[in-house]
């Protein structure tokens, strides 16, 4: 490339990076992205948007196979597992070309190739487009990758990460997931859905770890009416590898250890960073259990060296990692940037049913020694929710005793991965009880559940 000089170069283009270096454009700074493989990175090619697009048609499945259940009828119900993964990547394509188009738009330079910081300030790249850069700020967003346990490391044959899950040539008979986590559940619903007899293994005593208790417990007994297995306070301890299957060992809390036999593992215990190879040893950037330390606005102790998004530390979210470079940019760019606040960044799974929660949980509420209301209001009381089918689930709130602000909303069933954005938005404004609870909610809307969530936690629910 002839022009290697710029003011602001973004290393990754997964969520995080394309939206700070479109961000980055909008504020008049001359940026660059560099990137070794696809635009969007793992959430949009092969993260967050396929897995999305794969429990999309699980779930259509789902209702065809009940559609009895809403007096309809339908014959012979099947699916075609290629034709179901290719739209899935189809997808992807599609996203990955419209982010090409807004680095374009937004005259983004795209770097191609593997970027490596040489001293603060210079980015060697090798590759398609290979050569020296500069910049005066440098934004690191590399993203991370699946963790490999010792012994439980994945082949990509018999044992997966959610790379191989993503596009399978077979349909399993059976599956072992490692982690209950987003990914493993997400994961284990897809497949359970389309037929695979499925169990998970979580080490934690909860299935969802991060989940308030109460909604991980309706959660557990509900995977397990849909007919997945569930094994809590276990560990697998070995895997021993067949010609086409895998044998299992799980030890449980109580050092007894039985075997289980699948077509295939499912590796989800979670992501580490990539701080390997791109140079900051040689920076002296700090880093701390594979993650790269910052302040709240993305600086690193390096001066004009920042970090966002996966690489940058927990939670581990694309919609993280995009504010994160936003709140990043612009403080660079000497706006009024607010530090990013974690404890209210919503987090969704996609399974069925769906998960949502924003904030603290009761009990970790309580540990901090808050004073605590809550407020519950089951799907079953909800008319939406019963015309749509979909009774089962939980609306729960958790307030301040004290001041009566909203810190803390969980839920589980349909579409709560939409409905939690109005607590998100509630406790970015500081909400207060009252103010919900003289906020109109539409009828007939799920979201009213939200409105009676918050009418129990002060004793004035209306519809239980």
């Amino acid at each position: 490339m002839a022009d290697t000089a710029f003011d602001v170069i973004i290393i990754g283009s997964g969520p995080g990076g394309y939206v700070t270096a479109i961000r980055s454009a909008q504020l008049g700074f001359k940026t660059a992205i560099i990137e070794k493989n696809e635009l969007g990175g793992i959430c949009l090619n092969w993260g967050c948007i396929p897995t999305k697009a794969l429990l999309r048609s699980a779930e259509i499945y789902h209702y065809m196979q009940h559609a009895g259940d809403y007096g309809l009828s339908v014959d012979k119900v099947s699916f075609d597992l290629k034709a179901v993964v290719e739209r899935s990547r189809g997808v992807s394509k599609r996203l990955n070309n419209g982010v090409g188009f807004l680095l374009k738009k937004n005259k983004v330079t795209v770097i191609k190739g593997e970027a490596t910081l040489t001293a603060p300030g210079k980015i060697k790249v090798a590759g398609e487009n290979a050569g020296d850069y500069t910049a005066k700020h440098t934004i690191v967003a590399t993203g991370a990758r699946p963790r490999a346990l010792p012994g439980l490391e994945p082949d990509g044959k018999l044992v997966w990460t959610y790379f191989e899950a993503l596009v399978p040539d077979a349909m399993p008979k059976s599956l072992l997931v490692v982690g209950s986590g987003a990914i493993g559940i997400e994961f284990a619903s897809f497949y359970n859905a389309l037929g695979a007899d499925v169990t998970v293994v979580e080490v934690m005593d909860q299935v969802m770890p991060v989940e308030d208790p109460e909604i991980a417990k309706i959660a557990e007994k509900q995977f397990k009416k849909l007919g997945l297995t569930i094994k809590t306070k276990s560990k697998v301890t070995a895997l021993k590898k067949g010609a086409n299957n895998v044998t299992a060992s799980i030890e449980d809390a109580k050092g007894k250890v039985t075997e289980v036999t699948v077509d295939r593992v499912i590796s989800a215990v979670g992501v580490v960073g990539n701080v390997e190879n791109i140079g900051l040893e040689t920076l002296g950037v700090k880093t701390d259990r594979g993650c790269i330390v910052t302040d709240g606005y993305g600086r690193t102790n390096v001066p004009g060296l920042y970090a966002i998004g996966d690489v940058a530390g927990p939670p581990m979210l694309a919609h993280k990692a995009e504010h994160e470079g936003v709140i990043c940019i612009e403080k660079i760019a000497g706006l009024n940037a607010h530090p990013m606040d974690k404890e209210q960044i919503p987090g969704c799974t996609y399974c069925h049913p769906q998960v949502a929660s924003v904030g603290l949980t009761e009990k970790a509420a309580k540990e901090r020694g808050i004073e605590v209301r809550v407020g519950r209001f089951p799907f079953s009381g909800n008319g939406k929710a019963i015309a749509l089918g979909e009774p089962e689930g939980l609306i729960k709130t958790v307030f301040n005793a004290k001041t009566g602000q909203l810190i803390g909303a969980h839920m589980i069933g349909a579409e709560v991965t939409e409905l939690i954005q109005g607590f998100v938005v509630a406790m970015g404004l500081e909400t207060t009880e009252e103010e919900l609870m003289h906020t109109v909610f539409p009828h007939p809307t799920l979201s009213e559940m939200m409105h009676e969530s918050v009418l129990d936690a002060y004793d004035r629910v209306i519809h239980t």
